[in-house]
């Protein structure tokens, strides 16, 4: 499907609409009994049974959202991906299908497109999704993509926001602030480049922190692995504006307060490490950086021993009564109130 890069650069416009639909998806497959027609009609045929619909959109945004100077395309077209299934894996659900919308400037030619669909469909294939539709239409201010993941899930093993109770534990996956501290590795970089064009950036030693930031992976995994522990989530989230906005999240929408424990949060080294070379406070970014796309959860207690000691896994604080607030318990045992400090994309 990739082309060399030195081949000569293909105008969109001799395609059309149409055309560019066509070429673009004739390699993506068919992977969920659940559907029944995909691209190439007015509109794509899905049936689920007895099982409940979930339905998550997100937009992103060139100059917001991502920055193409330093994001390959084929990168984005996966994050862009994650970023959609991750939410359906905050539901506790399985993701079947996407669609894909872009709007592209005549700046991108086929060949630039062709790379973003690869990244595409290099998430369908290892995450096992349909892509079954979308739209494609001109731009004069860039790149925008709008994926929409649709998954599904029996009803009794929904979770929601909702359900976190007084004595619950606050449970996290992997590690977080990495992804935030790759994109400010990123940025430097690009810096240095615009002020002496011959530079050659060196990101060996960020090559973890660059990775989250570039090609975060929704965690599948999670749901699959508390099926096997018999595990079901009281209330979950995915990490997407960062910790502290999705700690505020769950306790204001199950109406109960909460105890983060600041020496419980998981820290990568090479962030850590990275944070002491910004001069930044490592807890900091883990609390309001954001894009780490792990899941946040709370489980009963009852079911602590059946992930204790998972690596996965990392039990950072509990929940109390509302009364009692939000808040950090700092390494010193001093407890300072949690705001939401994370990323807002409405915020000029």
């Amino acid at each position: 499907m990739l082309k060399d890069k030195n081949e000569q650069r293909t105008s969109i416009s001799k395609l059309g609409e149409f055309g560019l639909i066509k070429h673009l998806t004739k390699y993506f497959a068919i992977n969920n009994e659940s559907t029944i027609k995909g691209v190439g009609d007015d509109a794509a045929v899905l049936g689920f049974n007895d099982k409940k619909t979930l339905v998550t959109t997100d937009l992103l945004i060139e100059g917001v959202h991502f920055d193409l100077s330093y994001m390959p395309l084929k990168h984005l077209g996966y994050k862009a991906v994650m970023v959609n299934l991750s939410d359906v894996y905050a539901m506790n659900g399985n993701a079947t299908q996407i669609t894909v919308s872009i709007a592209i400037s005549n700046r991108f030619s086929l060949e630039a497109i062709e790379e973003l669909y690869a990244g595409i469909q290099l998430a369908c294939n290892t995450y096992n999704i349909d892509l079954i539709g979308g739209d494609t239409t001109s731009s004069r201010t860039g790149m925008m993509i709008s994926i929409t993941a649709i998954g599904e899930i029996e009803q009794n093993k929904i979770v929601y926001r909702n359900g976190a109770k007084p004595n619950d534990l606050l449970v996290v996956t992997g590690d977080l602030g990495a992804a935030y501290l790759g994109l400010q590795v990123l940025e430097r970089e690009k810096q240095v480049f615009e002020a002496n064009p011959n530079a050659q950036p060196d990101l060996e030693m960020y090559t973890y922190l660059v990775e989250r930031q570039l090609k975060p992976e929704a965690r599948k995994d999670i749901v699959e692995l508390l099926e096997k522990l018999t595990v079901k989530p009281t209330a979950m989230i995915d990490i997407s504006d960062g910790l502290s906005s999705e700690i505020l999240h769950i306790t204001s929408q199950s109406e109960v307060g909460c105890n983060l424990y600041e020496d419980k949060i998981p820290l990568d080294p090479q962030m850590i490490s990275t944070c002491e070379e910004f001069n930044v406070d490592a807890t900091t970014v883990a609390l309001s950086g954001g894009e780490d796309y792990e899941l946040l959860f709370t489980i009963s207690q009852s079911d602590f021993d059946k992930i204790k000691g998972n690596p996965n896994l990392t039990v950072i604080g509990h929940i109390t009564d509302k009364s009692e607030g939000v808040n950090l318990i700092t390494r010193g045992n001093q407890k300072v109130e949690i705001i939401a400090q994370g990323w807002n994309p409405l915020q000029e």
